[in-house]
């Protein structure tokens, strides 16, 4: 070191030509900028950070003989004298959060920065890294990349998040290597270091980082309904079609009594449109919201959503290298639904940068079937979690390859994703070589009734894959995660069992088959009781399950004990034909009390940014066999919002009740499902599954309410 001067939150420092700038901002994240020619800028062209943040100013530096110590609200930076160093510490001054071993090292092209690993840190973070959410001991690729298959990183991000307490992003727009072995090293394609550094647990990290490249997007709800791909018009793999066929394949979700929220109709290189207003028309009678592909270009954007369009799906063709080009694509693919409409933006693209949560859905790429695709999509998902993006996906079934077992297999996993598509016409059976679409009733039974119930099963589950959307504007934090995020203190939430597991929220643990088996093995559940959302069966963890019986119509699926979740009524199809009249709360109680805040809005309008929504608070307090269900008034308003609605409680409580009441009223016990449903009021306990069914009459949304079942 040369020099080191600054004051009020910025620090300048020297080492001959060398030129670093220490800046700190009031949520205690810091930027650390070097440069070997003494030249400090932001990367050019870049449109990566949303939100300058706020300076801190409080902040004093001090001399310790050796380095130079900068004291910031909760971390003290330290700037070694002699070989220039950087290390972060907590207020303590003798805690290491991270620790420069060595010098920043520059060669022609790049820079690397040498980090020291704690014995037991573990890394995550990079976007999407098909196949690990998990980094420790693996080299991790960020860049443009097209490989989708297991190892590729197209979605991948310059970002990643350490457990021991912080997390870095790197203001850039060049390629990386992060190796993660006994010594961490970080690197990128340019003579220049620009990081910004969060510190705090990984949700903390998460909201900091997103926080500066922007928060999730909140979807619109048909976003969250499976989608449907193809190209009609002449379409080279199926014979000669047009637009409006697609009307056909709308008709068939319809009469097979499957959710469709949108469609893509051109989805094909060269692939163009015709009636494009009578196609959006037709779709819009189904439910449906009409989908537009892009391969070069957002020029005819405006005029498309005019005459209908509400999803934009962006393509490799023409966002050339990626990076900034991605990235500007995605932010004007979304404003322009947004600008030409009064509906919310819904874009999906395969490679995308820094910062694309805040504008679309990343979607995987172009997979071929087999059961390993399935395998290495789970973590990959889940993993992306840990970088802000709340939205990623992959085709149901793959785009080339079909087989009826391994599609069945692939959709009720997926039916826990929040945004799904199946992309039609561009595969083959992997048994007969022959064309075969993609449709989920196409495969005939058992297959359609298989998919049918867990489409029906997505469908309901929208209101709470809802209110972890509007959870994830404001958090950064999406629906599907790993499970060391909900147990970071469980190293075996790191173990091979776990890694092939997902928590939807953190209510629903997820463990797909993905292999060609009846039976399910090292399925991990963490501490606490979960119940088999099939057969009410429960299990105290930590556990791990073997032996589980999972035939083919069977997702290992578990609901962890004092979980309230919100459902649209048996048989929805479409949130726009949903019972408005009726609510269900699905309800795990536990020992103690556990609460769930509902979060609804229109669905569609960008109303919602205004303040025009409505949340309603539902607490369960249990003692014994005794549950209070306290359900509190739906406090805001928003068009569309119900005045009265009756409500549907599915209790797992084991044993039944002698007496239940609602809003102080002795309800009606019924000796079937049957009569309940036929009932305007009452309650029903099934022996077999250890359920008690409520029905409330209709009650009007501003009151509170209490059930009890004693």
């Amino acid at each position: 070191m040369t020099a080191f001067s600054g004051r009020d939150g910025t620090y300048e420092i020297a080492a001959g030509a060398l030129k670093a700038r220490a800046e700190f901002f009031a949520d205690d994240t810091l930027r650390l900028q070097a440069s070997p020619d003494g030249v400090l800028a932001d990367p050019p062209g870049s449109r990566m950070i949303q939100h300058r943040p706020t300076p801190q100013r409080g902040t004093r530096s001090f001399d310790a003989g050796t380095y130079y110590g900068v004291r910031a609200k909760g971390t003290v930076l330290r700037v070694y004298k002699k070989p220039l160093r950087f290390g972060l510490y907590k207020a303590d001054n003798r805690t290491p959060i991270w620790q420069e071993a060595d010098p920043l090292r520059w060669t022609g092209g790049g820079l690397r920065q040498s980090l020291a690993r704690g014995a037991d840190e573990q890394f995550f973070g990079g976007g999407e890294q098909n196949g690990s959410f998990s980094h420790r001991d693996q080299v991790m690729n960020v860049g443009n990349n097209t490989n989708w298959n297991e190892g590729g990183w197209n979605n991948s991000q310059p970002f990643y998040v350490s457990s021991a307490g912080y997390g870095v992003f790197r203001n850039t727009m060049t390629p990386g290597v992060y190796d993660f072995g006994p010594r961490v090293r970080t690197g990128q394609q340019e003579r220049r270091l620009d990081a910004y550094y969060f510190t705090g647990d990984v949700k903390s990290v998460i909201g900091k980082y997103t926080s500066l490249v922007g928060k999730p997007f909140m979807p619109p709800v048909y976003g969250l309904e499976p989608g449907d791909s193809d190209c009609y018009l002449h379409n080279a793999n199926r014979g000669e079609r047009h637009t409006l066929d697609a009307l056909k394949v709308a008709d068939g979700y319809t009469q097979n009594q499957m959710p469709l929220g949108w469609m893509l109709v051109n989805d094909g290189y060269g692939c163009g449109y015709e009636n494009l207003a009578e196609t959006g028309q037709g779709l819009n009678a189904h439910n449906a919201q009409l989908g537009l592909w892009t391969q070069d270009g957002l020029d005819k954007l405006a005029d498309q959503v005019k005459a209908g369009q509400r999803v934009a799906k962006l393509d490799v063709a023409w966002v050339g290298n990626g990076y900034g080009f991605a990235l500007d694509g995605c932010d004007k693919a979304k404003a322009g639904i947004e600008d030409n409409s009064d509906a919310r933006g819904f874009v999906w693209l395969p490679v995308s940068w820094a910062g694309a949560q805040r504008c679309g859905v990343l979607w995987s790429g172009d997979q071929k079937l087999s059961w390993d695709y399935i395998r290495w999509q789970i973590p990959t998902y889940a993993g992306a979690t840990l970088s802000g993006i709340a939205y990623n996906t992959g085709d149901v079934g793959s785009i080339y390859g079909h087989d009826p077992k391994m599609y069945a297999r692939d959709l009720q996993w997926k039916a826990f994703l929040p945004a799904i598509m199946t992309m039609d016409g561009w595969s083959s059976d992997l048994t007969t070589k022959k064309p075969h679409d993609q449709q989920p009733w196409l495969d005939g039974e058992p297959y359609t009734s298989i998919n049918r119930k867990y489409l029906q099963l997505k469908e309901r589950l929208i209101p709470y894959m809802y209110g972890l959307s509007k959870e994830a504007t404001k958090t950064g934090v999406g629906a599907v995660r790993p499970l060391s995020l909900e147990y970071p203190d469980d190293p075996n939430t790191l173990g091979a069992n776990a890694k092939y597991e997902f928590l939807a929220g953190p209510d629903f643990l997820v463990a797909p088959v993905y292999s060609d088996t009846e039976v399910r093995d090292g399925i991990y559940l963490p501490k606490g009781t979960w119940t088999d959302y099939w057969t009410g069966k429960t299990y105290q963890g930590p556990t791990t399950v073997n032996g589980y019986k999972a035939p083919l119509d069977t997702l290992p699926l578990f609901v962890r004990g004092g979980s309230i979740v919100p459902m649209w009524p048996k048989g929805t199809l479409s949130w726009q034909t949903r019972d408005k009249g009726e609510l269900d709360y699905d309800i795990y109680p536990q020992t103690g009390k556990s609460s769930y805040t509902l979060y609804e809005d229109d669905g569609v309008t960008r109303q919602f940014a205004q303040g025009a929504s409505a949340t309603q608070k539902v607490q369960v307090h249990t003692a014994g066999r005794a549950s209070v269900i306290q359900v509190g008034p739906s406090v805001g308003s928003y068009s569309g919002k119900p005045a009265t609605r009756a409500y549907r409680f599915t209790v797992h409580a084991k044993s039944a009740p002698g007496v239940v009441t609602a809003g102080g009223e002795r309800l009606r016990h019924y000796g079937s499902a049957q009569e309940l449903a036929a009932a305007g009021q009452g309650w029903f306990y099934d022996a077999a599954t250890g359920v008690t069914e409520v029905k409330t009459a209709s009650i009007a949304t501003s009151r509170g309410f209490a059930v009890t079942l004693g």
